[in-house]
């Protein structure tokens, strides 16, 4: 009886995990972190990206490798990127799509999908008008992949919001992109990594700012400062209202 009853509750563990998104391990969440704090410049991140790239060949493989890969590909690209170096950061976002085609050529997975949308966006940002012309409507289509097989894959969820709030006129919908964003934080608030629930608060800050409705989108750039609170992205953003 006992050990059914520890199976049992593995099984409801395992089950919790998979309801509330995968665990990231700390060797990667310290390098995302620190990308997002905008604390270390890409040359002072280098050490933990590498450290990330070797944990993450020592602890995992297959799909998962390829999906960790990419991960650590898309922070580096981000890292850079702040520092407006956009052909280094060009180059870790085409690694980090390559990752992820790699991983979906293993398995049919939400992370898999959701990574290579990931890559995509930022890389438009970052290379040629012709190039996000050509590639940016993968961004949405990639991340309903994402959400056919896990409905709550809360980053591709954002990413679908995100075009409502970032696109430039006439093609945004500051109300709806709100709407989006806060229906995200209503019904997944519980599988909302840390990066995410950034991105989610500092989204919808944005968009209020765009409106002039400088108190509220103030309320919404203190809650994203709560989560990573030397962002210097957002610090802008509320100095200027």
């Amino acid at each position: 009886m006992l050990k059914v009853n520890v199976f049992l509750l593995w099984m409801m563990l395992s089950a919790a995990v998979w309801l509330y998104g995968e665990e990231l391990p700390e060797w990667y969440t310290q390098l995302r972190d620190a990308v997002y704090s905008q604390n270390l410049s890409s040359r002072e991140l280098a050490d933990l990206y590498i450290s990330a790239r070797e944990k993450a060949a020592a602890e995992l493989s297959g799909t998962a490798l390829s999906v960790m890969l990419s991960r650590c590909e898309y922070m580096m690209g981000r890292s850079f990127q702040y520092e407006e170096n956009k052909q280094a950061a060009a180059a870790h976002y085409e690694r980090g799509i390559n990752y992820a085609q790699e991983a979906l050529e293993k398995e049919d997975t939400p992370e898999g999908w959701q990574m290579l949308a990931e890559n995509i966006s930022q890389s438009c940002a970052v290379r040629s008008a012709a190039w996000a012309m050509a590639n940016g409507l993968k961004v949405e289509r990639y991340s309903k992949s994402a959400l056919n097989l896990d409905p709550g894959n809360t980053a591709a969820q954002y990413m679908i919001a995100a075009r409502y709030v970032y696109a430039p006129a006439p093609f945004h919908n500051y109300k709806r992109g709100i709407r989006m964003m806060e229906a995200i934080i209503e019904d997944y608030s519980g599988r909302l990594h840390k990066d995410d629930r950034f991105n989610v608060y500092s989204a919808i800050g944005y968009a209020l700012n765009q409106q002039k409705k400088y108190e509220d989108a103030k309320v919404w750039f203190i809650k994203s400062l709560e989560v990573y609170p030397d962002n210097k992205f957002v610090k802008g953003l509320l100095k200027g209202l």
